[in-house]
Parts: structure tokens; sequence; C-alpha cells
């Protein structure tokens, strides 16, 4: 029955934390203790040299990336947009009222990273979409590589629209594109209005920008005007939409900017 709900566990087990050491001690000449970031766990072999420096191994990811869009945006034609954000931002309430615009007749499906629980998946299920739930464990975020183990669980012939939200993190995201054809940063006044002079190169990562609870400012002293100017100056030419904690305002401009944001070459979240 529609929806559908699947959950990915990610094994953090000995063998793989070995195997991980051995990567970075490799790729980033550094001992892995002072670097605690994941460049990789799938097991399958290549019949390619990816070299042995970071560079290298973000390339890798980025082939990951292209090999994710060409299945999703390009084999099946679906429209796919990731959403990234701290935790807490509000990147599932963002997509909670994009799902309410969906029109009855077309099919919407998530991969939505957390590092435990459904609770995000089971708010997005309430609208009416399949979720497929990767629980990254101590992954700071998701990667391509996962987010291609998880869509073979959706039926991406049926699928109109296939959402990506990360894990909350505002700064390993950056490098690690998952195939998506925008990416859209939600952050909230609540996480204070430099955080975009504190992340400039997040933002320069993204598409667009939600300034989430807006409605909220005043509050909790936070200056719109200046986190505006602030995302115009770290990533001039970006869209800028603020919607609220609480009702819709904005929310609709969001969903005409993702409906009117044809892809192409030119203008789609590059991955070379």
């Amino acid at each position: 029955m529609y929806p559908t709900r699947t959950r990915i566990d990610i094994d953090r087990s000995t063998a793989y934390s070995s195997r991980l050491n051995t990567v970075l001690a490799t790729a980033l000449k550094i001992p892995s203790t002072l670097r605690c970031h994941r460049f990789g766990h799938d097991d399958h072999e290549h019949d390619h040299d990816h070299g042995g420096n970071e560079d290298d191994v973000l390339a890798r990811f980025r082939e990951q990336a292209a090999d994710v869009h060409e299945r999703v945006v390009h084999d099946n034609d679906v429209t796919c947009i990731e959403f990234l954000g701290a935790t807490g931002s509000g990147k599932t309430m963002v997509l909670e009222r994009l799902a309410e615009r969906v029109p009855a007749e077309e099919r919407v499906g998530v991969v939505v990273g957390d590092v435990a629980g459904e609770d995000d998946a089971r708010r997005l299920e309430e609208h009416g979409v399949e979720t497929v739930t990767v629980n990254t464990g101590k992954e700071c975020h998701l990667d391509a590589s996962l987010v291609d183990d998880a869509i073979d669980s959706f039926d991406l012939e049926q699928l109109d629209r296939l959402y990506f939200e990360n894990v909350g993190n505002m700064v390993c995201p950056a490098d690690f594109p998952l195939g998506a054809q925008t990416r859209v940063l939600v952050v909230s006044v609540t996480e204070g209005d430099d955080v975009v002079r504190k992340h400039p190169l997040l933002f320069q990562a993204c598409d667009a920008t939600v300034v989430n609870k807006a409605d909220l400012a005043d509050a909790v002293g936070a200056d719109l005007e200046r986190m505006r100017a602030d995302v115009t100056d770290v990533a001039p030419g970006m869209d800028v939409f603020e919607t609220n904690a609480r009702g819709d305002d904005g929310v609709d401009a969001l969903a005409d900017f993702l409906d009117g944001h044809e892809h192409d070459h030119e203008t789609a979240h590059a991955y070379e």
C-alpha cells in the first residue's frame, strides 16, 4: 500500500573501521584520528585508480553523484531536489508543506538521512509520501553511494518527484553532492543571524536558500535583512525565500521556484 516506508542502517563494524583507517591514511596522508570523516563504504571494485589524494577521493563521489543524476533525472525523468541544513532548521517542515502542494496524481519519494530513528519519515508519510530512511549512525552526512543504494527501494518509473533530506549538518555536505538537479539550503533564524557568514561554503554549494522561522526573528533577536545581505555577499545571485514556523508564508514562492527551475547542464548543479 502506498505510501511505504523503508529503513537502511549503516553498519559500523570493526572491519569497516579498520578499512576506513587505511583509506584515510592513504588518501589524505594524515593520521586517521585527526579527520573523522567518511570517504566511502562501498566494497565494489573499480577498473580505474582514484589516486592518492583528497581531490581524487572527492572526485570519486562526484562521479557517483553524476551516476545518480543520470539514473534519476535523465533515465526516469524524475524531478530531484536535495534539502540541506542544520538539525532543527526545519527541513522536514518545508518538505511537508511542499508535499501538501503536489498534485494528487503525482507520486513523491523522499530519501531521509538521519543519524537514528524514523521520526521525519513518519511525519512525511502523513502527507502521502513514500520514504526510505538511511540511518547513518556515526556518519555526519549522506553521500551519493548511500543514496544510490536507497533509491533501489523506489520504483523510479512511477515517481514524479524525489527529494533527498540530508543529515543535519552545515559543513560536510558541501563537498558531497548527491545527484540532485537542485540543492536547497534551509537555515532558521533560531540558529543566529550570523549563520550565513559562518558557513559560506555550503551556501556556495547550493542553488537556493530558505530562511525558515522568519516569524520568530524578533523573538530571538535575529536580523532578517542582515541574513539576506549575507547570502548575497557569499553567494551572489542566489534566490532566497522566507518561510515561517507557523503558517504557509513563502512556501508557494518556493514551490513555484522549484517547479520552474528547469534542468539543463548549464544551470543545474554541476558534478564535473
